[in-house]
């Protein structure tokens, strides 16, 4: 039997009413490329990428997700990326893969196993359906604020499409028995293996033993907590939609969520870097003035990658220079304020450039590490922004701690990679 084929070798579909408790975890019936579509198919986040990135890569490739993702890219140029028409046509390209055979689904639910290898780098992970219930009740945590109007946009996108597309990533303490269980799996052939951006390798197999498929949502139900490491506009859109239909439908499928998960270790977060466009009114020689009050400043030939935390480079007038915060400034037994961002934040982008809500203010923007030093240069050599910083990587036990102490970090203080493709697992809400 072919092992692209969807077959009913998997759990039965589930009978729960709404209203019963919702696992941690549990299989769902993946809507996925048939497998000689998948290299096709696989896209980057929706989120990645602008309408104008995305027209461009899409450009010859009618099977890509970022005709469903990024939907504004078949429209005329100019059309309103949050208006109707966006995301009626998301659910049309969705449609015509689906009718053509480009994708197709699962007849019972599984569960899959992720696997993303960059380089030397490998983490492999489960792909499931999360409970919005213990996200609510914060079982699933978080450690970032949403923007409303991207939540909003995740929000029409999968009422559109009746579809979550683009996985949650989630990780979990290291968990030895469930490694064992994933390393078991892979030792069979891939559904499909596609490598993509970066030349990521992402591969996914299906789990549909009945014995195997208990055996980890019970481990899963063991466990205190997961953590959202990427997409919390996503989880949060999920919790609405589910809070919406509650009371309306006889299904319980809008109640969980899509997701990846990977064991904490084998995580990696890029820094995740500044850039600022004007100096709030202030000359250069007055503003690098206002920073040695609380940096210590030396200028560098050549970029600045900072070596450690508490380190930091900056670049402006040409020029780069190596940060370091002076040591009196460092807090204590504050997960939040010991974070680099937020010593960046509250030492120097808001007392100095005037930026106190980086989340709305349209003056800073901020750039993925795995873009580079060279796209911090590029942005400020182009005019476009005037200074920029270069931060060391926040760590995974940082993210969990913040979360655990039920706070959360500046907007953006984690950049993850290797980053899941969109297309490869969507979640039907039935």
């Amino acid at each position: 039997m072919d092992p692209g084929q969807a077959k009913d070798l998997c759990e039965t579909k589930s009978t729960m009413a709404p209203s019963q408790m919702i696992p941690l975890v549990r299989p769902f019936r993946a809507l996925r490329p048939s497998p000689s579509f998948a290299t096709g198919v696989a896209a980057p986040p929706y989120d990645v990428l602008n309408s104008a990135e995305a027209k461009q890569r899409a450009a010859g490739k009618p099977y890509s997700f970022l005709h469903i993702s990024k939907p504004e890219i078949d429209l005329p140029q100019g059309t309103d990326v949050y208006g109707p028409a966006v995301y009626a046509k998301g659910a049309e390209n969705l449609q015509t893969l689906i009718k053509d055979g480009v994708l197709i689904r699962d007849t019972a639910p599984c569960y899959y196993v992720y696997r993303m290898r960059m380089g030397a780098h490998t983490q492999t992970g489960l792909a499931f359906a999360a409970s919005v219930a213990d996200y609510d009740t914060n079982k699933i945590r978080k450690h970032e604020f949403t923007r409303p109007d991207k939540e909003d946009d995740r929000v029409r996108q999968i009422e559109a499409l009746n579809t979550q597309t683009g996985p949650v990533l989630l990780a979990y303490r290291k968990h030895m028995e469930l490694q064992n269980i994933l390393m078991a799996a892979t030792a069979a052939s891939p559904l499909y293996e596609v490598v993509a951006d970066h030349g990521v390798v992402h591969s996914v197999w299906r789990i549909e033993d009945a014995a195997v498929i208990a055996r980890i949502t019970a481990t899963f139900a063991k466990m205190n907590t997961l953590y959202i490491a990427d997409g919390h506009h996503r989880s949060a859109a999920a919790s609405r939609v589910a809070a919406g239909r509650r009371g309306k439908s006889a299904s319980d499928s809008a109640e969980s969520f899509l997701a990846v998960a990977f064991p904490h270790d084998q995580m990696r977060i890029f820094d995740y870097n500044r850039v600022v466009k004007d100096l709030n009114g202030l000359t250069q020689k007055d503003f690098l003035a206002k920073v040695a009050e609380r940096f210590v400043i030396t200028p560098h030939d050549g970029q600045v990658r900072p070596p450690s935390p508490t380190h930091f480079g900056m670049y402006i007038g040409k020029t780069w220079h190596a940060l370091a915060i002076k040591p009196q400034l460092l807090p204590d037994h504050d997960p939040v304020a010991q974070l680099d961002v937020s010593l960046l934040q509250d030492n120097l982008i808001s007392p100095v450039l005037g930026i106190t809500d980086p989340r709305r203010d349209k003056r800073i923007d901020f750039v993925g590490g795995i873009r580079g030093l060279n796209e911090l240069e590029a942005r400020v050599n182009s005019g476009e922004m005037v200074v920029a910083f270069a931060l060391h990587a926040t760590r995974m036990d940082q993210l969990m701690a913040v979360a655990d102490a039920g706070e959360v970090m500046p907007p953006k203080s984690t950049w993850f990679e290797p980053k899941l493709a969109d297309g490869l697992l969507s979640h039907v809400l039935d």
